[in-house]
């Protein structure tokens, strides 16, 4: 506790009386300081005892005390001290009814205590309050290190809700909460998302105070890369002191090295993780375990899929590029590398069940922007839920590796449909123009990761032309193959092909285009297509020869059938 007046008047040496303002002996005293100006309000912070001798006052004219007395009063001053016998004998009624008037606490300093004395009196009790607090701000930061080693994060939480007297939540990288003391703070920390959200936008370290006096908050960010990994939110009832503001500041360096790991083996386990992820995916799944020992848990074993994921920005791109060097307009498949395994640009960032209530750990220089906001997601969902999870970096894509019907992969897929309905509704952020895109695989086991990328791929494909944030892979398994027929490069393919017949209908010389359609619909058969057409069957024969001769192709070749029959449904909106 700092110095009150209270504790002054009660010291033995200074034999200080108290004249005026008992009811705020309690106030605290930041210092003490002799002044004899007649206006010392200028050079006081709020806070002193103000000494004097009244060298310079008229301190039996009452109105000039109220004047005086107000003054000190409007500025904070904790109390005045009057020192007896120097020039006034004793303490003038006027200044004494001043005080008591403005309840300033009035104090009456004898001829012997030298003012040098109470100044002594004042430093010596702050002295001993800091000093105090330090060693009671050591003593936190040991009991939290030990919380820290023996119970981590939860057990340290408890220990710093303790020491501040009040509540502390830890949230991950996504602003969930990840761990709380005591457990019902983590219903008063889940409403602080939003304000842990617009914390994690600001450049670390940063902190915010939210709330009132009775419902303090402070939040902090922790970790030291330039996204903020986790955040701390410790709750009290009142501004913190100085012990407990040493218990908050070792608390956030204790939780800052539980969430940042060592680059050494970071790297370690990135190598670790690409190596088994090349091994999957090259049909190896016995040297992938072998090679990832127990870091990937029961991944490898349990059904799992494959998530390939890639910012809108690279989708545009690829599909850019996949309409320019698709053979006659026709979108190419999916390319795969040897052995359907790809080569992976960087590594992949395990999360365990044993960090659960950690923030995810991620590579030292993540994917920017949404695809790093999209792992965050996962790993955060993957770490609360305790699964195993690895996401590899690939150049411009994240390929993920995420157990069947896990939370990691509902994570994702919520992930893509809050993304779908942003989209809809017109509500998605300002400046927020490169959301990811993804695809994901059917369930598959260790000897099926080169068809689970395969398909991954192709789900993705399709989600392009979709123009939807993620596709399964069963939707492209179940569907329509008119769906994939909505492409720029398909359409140009298609009315390249039927523009011959299309000017020929034009001039008037024969509806050649409806002829094909209803002749292909009727599996050729011509007195079913002549009917549906109205016109007698010659004159359909006739009219399927001219294709032939406009088009310079054979009408009894099934792949030319195939690829007129699809020109015809991708034009068909637009006619």
């Amino acid at each position: 506790m700092p110095p009150t007046l209270a504790s002054l008047v009660h010291h033995s040496a200074l034999k200080l009386t108290v004249r005026a303002g008992e009811e705020r002996l309690a106030t605290p005293v930041r210092w003490a300081h002799a002044s004899e100006l007649a206006d010392p309000v200028p050079y006081m912070e709020g806070g002193e005892l103000l000494l004097i001798t009244a060298l310079k006052l008229d301190a039996e004219d009452p109105e000039a005390m109220r004047r005086y007395v107000r003054r000190l009063g409007q500025a904070g001053v904790a109390g005045l001290g009057f020192a007896v016998g120097v020039h006034y004998a004793t303490i003038p009624d006027a200044l004494v009814d001043a005080a008591a008037e403005e309840g300033l606490p009035l104090l009456e300093v004898p001829r012997r205590t030298p003012f040098l004395a109470i100044s002594k009196a004042v430093s010596a009790a702050i002295s001993a309050e800091q000093y105090q607090a330090v060693t009671a701000g050591f003593a936190a930061q040991r009991d939290l290190t030990k919380q820290a080693l023996s119970g981590g994060p939860a057990g340290l939480l408890a220990a710093l809700a303790g020491q501040v007297d009040g509540w502390a939540a830890l949230y991950d990288a996504t602003g969930a909460v990840a761990a709380s003391a005591p457990e019902w703070a983590a219903r008063r920390a889940a409403r602080l998302t939003p304000e842990v959200e617009r914390l994690h936008a600001r450049t670390p370290p940063a902190s915010l105070v939210v709330g009132g006096e009775a419902d303090r908050v402070e939040l902090h960010t922790l970790g030291t890369s330039r996204r903020p990994r986790a955040a701390l939110a410790v709750g009290t009832g009142a501004p913190l002191g100085t012990a407990e503001r040493y218990a908050v500041h070792s608390a956030i360096a204790l939780l800052t090295l539980t969430t940042e790991r060592s680059r050494s083996l970071h790297e370690a386990e990135q190598r670790v993780g690409a190596a088994v992820l090349r091994m999957l995916l090259a049909g190896e799944p016995e040297h992938a375990r072998t090679a990832a020992g127990s870091l990937y848990g029961d991944l490898l074993d349990a059904p799992y899929r494959l998530i390939i994921a890639e910012a809108a920005s690279a989708t545009a791109a690829r599909a850019h590029a996949d309409a320019r060097t698709a053979p006659h307009g026709a979108p190419p498949p999916p390319a795969a590398a040897p052995h359907g395994a790809p080569r992976f640009a960087d590594a992949p960032r395990p999360v365990t069940g044993e960090r659960a209530v950690a923030a995810p750990v991620r590579p030292g220089e993540p994917p920017a922007g949404p695809l790093a906001e999209l792992a965050e997601h996962v790993e955060a969902a993957a770490a609360r839920a305790g699964e195993a999870l690895l996401v590899v970096p690939d150049g411009e894509r994240l390929v993920m590796l995420t157990a069947d019907g896990g939370a990691a992969a509902r994570a994702c897929v919520g992930y893509a449909a809050a993304l779908d309905q942003a989209r809809t509704t017109g509500q998605a952020p300002a400046g927020r123009t490169d959301e990811p895109v993804m695809g994901l695989s059917a369930p598959a086991g260790p000897v099926a990761a080169a068809t689970a990328y395969r398909q991954a791929e192709q789900a993705l494909s399709v989600a392009r032309r979709r123009g939807r944030a993620l596709v399964e892979h069963e939707e492209v398994a179940t569907g329509s193959v008119v769906q994939l027929l909505a492409d720029d490069a398909v359409r140009a393919f298609a009315d390249g092909l039927l523009r011959a017949l299309r000017e020929h209908d034009a001039t008037g010389r024969g509806d050649l285009v409806a002829s094909l359609r209803a002749w292909l619909s009727r599996h050729g058969q011509w007195d079913a297509a002549a009917a549906e057409l109205g016109v007698h069957r010659h004159t359909l024969r006739y009219r399927m020869r001219r294709v032939e001769e406009i088009l310079g192709r054979s009408l009894d070749d099934p792949d030319v059938r195939m690829e007129l029959w699809l020109a015809l449904k991708a034009t068909s909106g637009t006619e």
